[in-house]
């Protein structure tokens, strides 16, 4: 389960503070449906200091979870990776800002892309409660991608839920600048076949540029999902994120969590220490035995039933859950 940081929290009530009701719910449940509709916007979805402020109380749970879960199987994954500043692209409100400070405490500074003066307006006050200099002191930078044809480069380059707003051309585009930016590139996009093609697409792009892949997959030979997402089949995790009361009141919703499905990607400018394979579903557990789907590291996906005949193994098996690493390493 993973929740906002204090700060955060705090800030978001505030913003929301003294906005009537109604007009927070009904902008809420637009943009519900904008997203929904896996179009691509002809313009800016937060047009409004209404509509960015119902997006960052509703919203910006859910994505600080996915990216904080993809930043930290990038410091799995290289744990001399210690991060000074980080480029962000589409930031929205800032939740890749927070998350990537939460993850990597040695950052510096911290650049954000952003073309919504609202959403701008409101990540800067969101930013102004954070505990760390690096989300407080950030940058934002307006404009749409167009307008900012080089990329400032950074450590750390991050665009969440960002692909889907763009046409393919403008994808290929945004990956490839992105690459030339970075030592290490994070793309988080909704946990859709869409969207993991999307992710599989920009990881071919990002491997032909050179960038070696550190997460999820613990190999750097093709997908072996990338051909089958029409049978049903694509890499996707998921983060349980709590609700506060506003959420759910904004939300309409009445559990007190929810679970944010993500596809994601960990790409870098240098190897990283070699990973074990990953597991890719809900483990299956029946008396005296558990049932992984794993990507395994010779780069295909395969079922691995593992009984209580196997020790160790089956103890480990019944902690294992969807996305992490199997075997776990040694002293899991």
């Amino acid at each position: 389960m993973v929740d906002l940081p204090d700060a955060l929290r705090a800030a978001l009530l505030t913003e929301t503070a003294g906005m009537p009701r109604k007009q927070l719910v009904a902008a809420t449940q637009r943009l519900i449906g904008q997203y929904r509709s896996g179009s691509a916007p002809g313009a800016p979805i937060l047009a409004s200091a209404t509509d960015a402020a119902a997006y960052a109380a509703y919203r910006m749970p859910a994505t600080y979870a996915a990216i904080r879960g993809a930043l930290a199987e990038a410091a799995r994954s290289a744990p001399d990776f210690a991060p000074r500043t980080q480029l962000d692209i589409g930031g929205g409100t800032g939740a890749a800002l927070w998350a990537a400070a939460a993850v990597f405490p040695t950052l510096t500074g911290s650049t954000v892309v952003e073309q919504s003066a609202s959403a701008t307006a409101v990540g800067r006050r969101l930013a102004g409660a954070a505990p760390w200099p690096a989300v407080r002191s950030a940058t934002w930078l307006a404009g749409t991608l167009a307008q900012h044809a080089v990329l400032p480069g950074a450590d750390l380059v991050t665009a969440a839920y960002l692909l889907t707003e763009l046409g393919e051309a403008e994808q290929r585009g945004l990956v490839d600048r992105m690459a030339a930016a970075g030592q290490v590139v994070v793309l988080v996009e909704p946990g859709t076949p869409a969207g993991f093609q999307r992710v599989a697409a920009a990881r071919r792009r990002l491997t032909d540029a050179g960038l070696h892949v550190l997460a999820p997959c613990p190999h750097g030979n093709a997908c072996p999902l990338a051909e089958s997402t029409a049978a049903g089949d694509w890499c996707h995790f998921a983060a349980r994120v709590n609700r506060s009361a506003e959420h759910r009141q904004l939300k309409e919703a009445s559990l007190g969590h929810e679970d944010e499905k993500f596809s994601y990607l960990v790409a870098a400018r240098f190897t990283g220490r070699p990973g074990a394979g990953r597991v890719l579903r809900h483990p299956v557990q029946r008396k005296g035995q558990v049932l992984l789907q794993v990507c395994g590291q010779d780069g295909t996906v395969a079922r691995t039933l593992v009984t209580k005949r196997h020790g160790r193994d089956y103890q480990r098996a019944r902690k294992v859950r969807w996305g992490d690493a199997w075997p776990p390493p040694d002293g899991d």
